[in-house]
């Protein structure tokens, strides 16, 4: 399913949980009412953007979270942070390489319930072709055939090379990446 433009592996965020054939619920995301959003400390407030170029489907079973497969792919050239000049620096090769490495990509085999609504999931991010373990801590309410989940994940910047000449006082190491998805079954 391609959702806006383009269909890119990246890091935030798509759920797909495969569960056998008999079990599988397949989700669509409703791409209007989803968002995939960023924010990182910058100077004294925190920069927040989002990305409007990303891709997710789910199939996902809360009787079996454990076979779920979430999958999120994601534009970088399209972050958006509502500044010019942030917006043009984002996708350039000091930080997203957006010319050399088109995709990015978030992707974990298997959930598990923490309690109530809430799961975690732990899973590889895939950046201008560097991958390292991250968490994605998530809420998933259903009511009938519409699905919303909410959920946060954090990634350390200078492990994709992500401005890597930039200094952390100037900007934070630390990325908060912010999925709000709303899908039908």
């Amino acid at each position: 399913m391609i959702l806006k433009k383009f269909a890119l592996p990246i890091f935030f965020l798509s759920m797909i949980g495969t569960l056998s054939a008999a079990q599988a619920e397949s989700w669509t995301v409703d791409a209007a009412n989803s968002t995939l959003g960023f924010e990182v400390p910058q100077g004294s407030s925190p920069l927040k953007g989002t990305f409007t170029a990303w891709d997710a489907s789910i199939e996902f079973d809360v009787s079996a979270p454990e076979n779920a497969v979430i999958l999120a792919t994601i534009n970088p050239a399209s972050a958006s942070t509502g500044n010019p000049q942030f917006d043009t620096t984002l996708p350039a090769a000091d930080w997203f390489d957006a010319a050399g490495f088109p995709v990015a990509e978030f992707k974990a085999e298997g959930a598990s319930l923490v309690e109530g609504n809430s799961y975690r999931a732990e899973g590889t991010l895939t950046i201008k072709g560097a991958s390292h373990p991250v968490t994605l801590d998530f809420t998933l309410d259903i009511d009938g055939d519409t699905a919303k989940a909410t959920g946060t994940a954090k990634l350390n910047r200078l492990d994709y090379q992500l401005g890597a000449g930039v200094g952390t006082d100037t900007v934070g190491d630390i990325v908060t990446v912010m999925l709000d998805l709303t899908a039908t079954r």
